[in-house]
């Protein structure tokens, strides 16, 4: 019995080993593929976060490129990696993720930058993302407002600053738009203040923002291209898809519905959270002018705004120690609509259930480590 027990406890041990070496979140990242010495369990500001992307480049020329596509009001460039294998010349499908839009919502950037990271470590052994990314191009963005999120980062007093930085109207004297509030998607009807001082103006106008600018121009001469929009926000564990006007409902959204539950359900399997699924007026607010909205709008056929962690306990001031997780469970989430997006676009399989395919590395490895721990 005794001899029993050691061999359990041995297995056990190995087990945890086993667990510890597939973990992909080993990001102290000295794993091939990804920058030195950079944590991906910590918030970083904006000049950290270009060196992590000129790096992430100058390391993976085979798979990334990098290109400036807007300019801030305050001047400052808007970025994107570029993540796609093979087919020089070719254009490509595409996905595309923005993060940061909102400055204050620090785990938007942190994500966009795991994202990556998960790209990076798995594409090589990972059959089904090697067959992703010959096939598309994802553009990625890990900061959007890059003047805001500056400005988030001065002191305690900026920590909770939403919208960009650009000078005040005439007769007002607040900075800034909700960028997410300018998008020329039934701007101004819901959900919006006319108050350049409330967190949700919208702007004098539909596209008054440069930023929203940068995304229109470069998002809207690749709508035949683009397939999937997803844009990265917190807080409150919601994965929410077109329109946030509540009179307005997308063509497909039947699908789009099942498509996110379904993404909720892989979520919650990763560390049991719940994320709710649907317009903004059903389970949130309404509103108009949002990316989302306007990608739809498009004619992108897949558009969803992830909010991330939490649902109250720390809003936007969600503790270093949850990066990882909540990275690790939206991971999952947008890997399951990408898959999805991708298995219809290229194999017209449109069962839900076919996007499952994405997650089978990970298994195949556990149930290795377990049979090789039942042979101790």
């Amino acid at each position: 019995m005794r001899k029993d027990n050691i061999m359990i406890a041995a297995g056990m041990a190995f087990l945890i080993l086993c667990v510890q070496n597939i973990d992909c979140t080993s990001d102290k990242s000295t794993q091939e593929g990804t920058p030195w010495n950079y944590d991906y369990t910590r918030y970083h500001p904006v000049s950290e976060i270009s060196d992590w992307m000129e790096r992430v480049v100058t390391e993976n020329p085979e798979l990334v490129s990098s290109a400036v596509y807007g300019e801030t009001f305050e001047g400052r460039n808007i970025t994107y990696l570029k993540i796609g294998l093979g087919s020089e010349g070719v254009q490509k499908k595409a996905i595309w993720m923005d993060c940061g839009i909102h400055a204050r919502e620090w785990i938007a950037p942190a994500f966009c930058q795991w994202f990556v990271k998960e790209i990076l470590l798995h594409y090589k052994t990972d059959k089904k993302l090697n067959e992703m990314l010959k096939n598309m191009d994802f553009y990625v963005t890990p900061v959007l407002n890059v003047d805001g999120y500056m400005y988030s980062w001065i002191n305690e007093s900026t920590r909770l600053w939403r919208k960009s930085r650009s000078t005040p109207p005439e007769g007002c004297t607040c900075h800034g738009v909700d960028l997410n509030r300018n998008f020329n998607a039934n701007w101004g009807t819901v959900g919006v203040s006319r108050d350049c001082c409330h967190n949700t103006y919208c702007g004098s106008g539909p596209m008054s923002e440069k930023e929203a600018q940068a995304v229109t121009q470069f998002v809207g001469s690749r709508v035949d291209q683009i397939l999937c929009f997803l844009t990265i926000h917190s807080a409150g564990q919601l994965l929410l898809l077109p329109y946030g006007h509540p009179h307005i409902s997308a063509p497909n959204y039947d699908e789009l519905v099942a498509v996110g539950q379904a993404a909720a359900k892989a979520m919650k399997a990763v560390h049991g959270m719940d994320y709710r699924v649907g317009t903004s007026p059903e389970i949130l607010y309404p509103n108009s002018g949002s990316s989302r909205d306007w990608a739809r709008l498009m004619g992108i056929p897949f558009s969803y705004t992830f909010e991330l962690r939490d649902k109250g306990e720390f809003g936007h001031l969600l503790p270093e120690e949850q990066i990882q997780p909540a990275c690790e469970e939206a991971f999952e989430g947008a890997r399951f609509i990408i898959t999805y997006v991708h298995d219809k676009t290229f194999y017209n399989r449109t069962e839900i259930g076919a996007a499952s395919v994405a997650r089978a590395f990970w298994p195949t490895v556990l149930t290795s480590c377990l049979a090789i721990m039942y042979l101790l």
